[in-house]
Parts: structure tokens; C-alpha cells; sequence
């Protein structure tokens, strides 16, 4: 059954290359194709293109297939195109020509819209609990772990003292970096595009504010042809956000992987939440966050892939838009995927104690040793150079009395003033 069918049926060939892989992603927007279908009805009964009683069948049939949508029961055959035209199929199957209602005042255009916002919305929800739930961890570990010094490096190289407090925060304030990001594309998805119909709007005098308040949006994307272009755009905006969370994620896998080695050796995680060789019996290798980095990066570039496949569309539908649907549906679930490894996982991080007392983490501590001379009254640039005559010479003895006390530092993290930018996104 395909919605648009009035006469013969396209070509077999033709059919399978232009439904592509949508069976498969309409069947995570189904339920929203459901609620936004039920608020639609209700409209229609409002503004008395169906009666009430009508308008009350459609919603029972629509709220019983949303459920089984939510619950994985709801499935899509292949004598099906999409979401819809299922939906459609059952709706008339139960009710008769009521069924066939149902399409008034609207197109498959704004159905998918409404369907893809409310979806990109709840799932936007429930990543940011996601990222606020890792906040949270970070924030602790770091207050844990705050008089734990660490290696800090530049250049791969030792650097300066740091600390586990100082890196696990660093990665929680990172996190709401990410949550502006967020935010942005949050507020898009939160317009509400049904009643654009095909891009042009309709004939019918439908109620928009009715379905915006029903379905939950704040704001109506009130012009027609601007609605149809935000397919796309949407999608773009949401994968910004993934791709920032990303990014801050596999970055802190890396770190991971990079400390759990032997030549660091600062952190390690139970047997459990590692893997093995099938030769070297010796070895608990990150797989776990070697994935997570390899599926982070790869969401970095989903912001260009959706660029790309939109980049010279223009305004009105086209079916390359289509296109959009699945990779912003397994970015989502990837990303979520991997902040849930994360929660699990990070629980457990096993920190070395005493990191820094080798001798081979002595030069961590020269700028500390320079800048005692320089509070005792010694120009800068002489103390510079003088220090660096010892190091040259090997007769440099590092201070390793730490006095950080500014806002940012080892000594003062300023992990409540790092909640408080976290509290706006609460």
C-alpha cells in the first residue's frame, strides 16, 4: 500500500531503491507518527471536519498501535512503503472509510516532519539526562580523587602537575560546553511543522496552535515552506550536538586508553570490564573505550555527511531528504549507547596512588620550583635562565611543595562553580 498510489504500481526495482532502509527506521517513529496522528484527529473533530465520536475511534486504534510501537510490536511488511501507509492500512481495516479520514488536511511531508521532531526531542531529553548523569560521576570522582596528583603533559610530553580532580572536572565542565550545543538543536526540534501539509500549507482551516499544545512543542514553525526546510536543518543541528558530545567522550576514552597502558600505568578497571588476548596471557586490553572512541569520532562526521547531502537543495520536499532519517536515528543510538557505557563503567576506575613521587616526573615540578625563586623577589627571566643552567647541568632539585590556590587550579577546582554552569541545563 503506498499513500500515493492512484492507478498502476511503479516497478519493482523502482519500489525497493526508493523505499531504501525507511521500514526499518519508521519502525523507532512509529509511536511519534501515532501521537502526532492523534492529535491531528482531535483537530480535525475541533474544527468539525469529522465529529467527535469519529475523531474518538481514530484515537483509540492510533493510541493501541502506539503502544505496540513503544513495546516492539508493531512491525512494517514489505507490501508496505512506511510507517504511514501501515498505519493507514489498519486504521481503514478497523474503521472502514473513517479510516481513510484521517489523511485530511495533511501529507506524508508534515507527518514525517512532526514524526522526526517529535523524536529528535525525546531523544535530545533523554541524552542530555544521559550527559547530566556522567556530570555528575566526573564531578565526584574528581572531588574523590582531588589530592591525587597526575602527570600533566604537553606535547606528549611531562609537563606540569596535575591532578584526577583536575581531569575528571575538566571533562565535566567540557560536558556543559556540550549541553549549549545541545540547547540549539533542542530548541529546533521543539516546532511543531504539522499543518504544513506538503510545504504550502492547506485549504482546510486547520488549528496549528490545537496541535502544538497537544503535542507538547513551545513554539509553531509557523511558515509552511519554512517547516519543509527544516528537514534537514533539524537533523544538522542534532548531530552538531552528538558530535560535540562526541568528541569531548572519545577524547576522555583516549586518556583512558592511554593511562591504562604499562608505560603509564596510572588507572586501571576490573577484569570484568576488559578483554583478553588469545595468545598474550598478560593483557587486559580497553576494547570497551577503544569502541566508544571509534564510534565517537565517526559521529564527528556526521554534521558533513548531512551538510553534504543537503548542501544545493532547493526550498520545497525532495526525496534526498529522506536520506537524513537513518543516520541521525543510529547517531542518536550510538551516542547514547556509549554515555551508558561510560556511566557503568567509569564507577569503577581504579586510581594509582603516589604517581608523581618517581624520579622520572621530577620536571612536572620545575615551573613550581622557578616560581618559588620568583616569589622571593627574582626576576622572572632570571630565574628562568638560571634554572634552566641546573637543569642542563643536572644539579636541578625540584620543589615538590605545590601552592595552586587560584580559581581553575590543582588546589582550588572550583567544582561548585562547575555545577552551577551544569544547573542552568537542570
Amino acid at each position: 500500500m503506498k499513500l500515493w498510489q492512484k492507478g498502476a504500481a511503479a516497478h519493482q526495482k523502482i519500489d525497493h531503491f526508493t523505499v531504501g532502509n525507511d521500514r526499518v527506521y519508521d519502525l523507532a517513529l512509529a509511536a511519534y507518527d501515532c501521537e502526532a496522528s492523534i492529535a491531528h484527529a482531535k483537530m480535525l473533530a475541533k474544527i468539525d471536519l469529522i465529529s467527535n465520536k469519529e475523531s474518538e475511534q481514530l484515537c483509540k486504534v492510533l493510541a493501541e498501535l502506539k503502544k505496540e510501537a513503544e513495546t516492539g510490536q508493531f512491525t512494517i511488511e514489505d507490501k508496505f512503503e512506511d510507517m504511514h501507509s501501515k498505519i493507514e492500512h489498519i486504521l481503514i481495516e478497523k474503521l472502514g472509510d473513517l479510516g481513510k479520514k484521517i489523511h485530511t488536511a495533511r501529507s506524508r511531508n508534515d507527518q514525517v516532519l512532526v514524526a522526526l521532531h517529535l523524536y529528535v526531542k525525546n531523544e535530545l531529553g533523554e541524552i542530555k539526562t544521559q550527559v547530566q548523569e556522567l556530570f555528575d560521576r566526573l564531578v565526584g570522582l574528581a572531588d574523590t580523587h582531588k589530592n591525587n596528583l597526575l602527570p600533566g603533559y604537553t606535547h606528549l610530553q611531562v609537563a606540569m602537575p596535575s591532578s584526577f580532580g583536575m581531569w575528571f572536572s575538566a571533562y565535566a565542565e567540557s560536558l556543559v560546553d556540550d549541553l549549549y550545543f545541545w540547547k540549539a538543536a533542542y530548541q529546533i526540534a521543539d516546532q511543531n511543522p504539522l499543518g504544513s501539509a506538503a510545504g504550502y500549507g492547506s485549504a482546510f482551516p486547520i488549528d496549528r496552535e490545537f496541535t502544538t499544545e497537544i503535542l507538547g512543542f513551545s513554539q509553531i514553525k509557523i511558515n509552511a515552506v519554512a517547516a519543509q526546510m527544516s528537514r534537514g536543518k533539524l537533523e544538522k543541528s542534532t548531530a552538531i550536538a552528538l558530535s560535540g558530545i562526541g568528541s569531548t567522550l572519545a577524547k576522555i576514552c583516549m586518556d583512558i586508553c592511554l593511562y591504562m597502558g604499562q608505560d603509564f600505568d596510572f588507572i586501571s578497571f576490573p577484569d570484568e570490564l576488559t578483554t583478553g588476548s588469545s595468545i598474550m596471557p598478560h593483557k587486559k586490553n580497553p576494547d570497551v573505550f577503544e569502541l566508544v572512541r571509534g564510534k565517537c569520532n565517526s559521529l564527528q562526521g556526521l554534521p558533513n555527511e548531512l551538510a553534504l547531502l543537503t548542501t544545493n537543495l532547493p526550498s520545497g520536499y525532495h526525496r534526498e531528504l529522506q536520506l537524513a532519517k537513518g543516520p541521525i536515528i543510529q547517531g542518536i543510538q550510538t551516542l547514547k549507547s556509549c554515555l551508558d557505557l561510560l556511566n557503568f563503567s567509569l564507577p569503577a576506575i581504579q586510581i594509582r596512588q603516589n604517581i608523581t613521587d618517581a624520579t622520572k616526573y621530577d620536571y612536572l615540578f620545575s615551573v613550581d620550583t622557578l616560581n618559588s625563586d620568583v616569589l622571593e623577589g627574582k626576576p622572572f627571566r632570571d630565574a628562568y635562565r638560571e634554572l634552566g643552567q641546573q637543569i642542563e647541568e643536572g644539579k636541578y632539585l625540584p620543589n615538590r611543595s605545590l601552592k595552586h590556590t587560584h580559581l581553575g587550579s590543582i588546589g582550588n577546582l572550583g567544582l561548585d562553580q562547575i555545577q552551577e554552569k551544569m544547573n542552568l541545563f537542570r
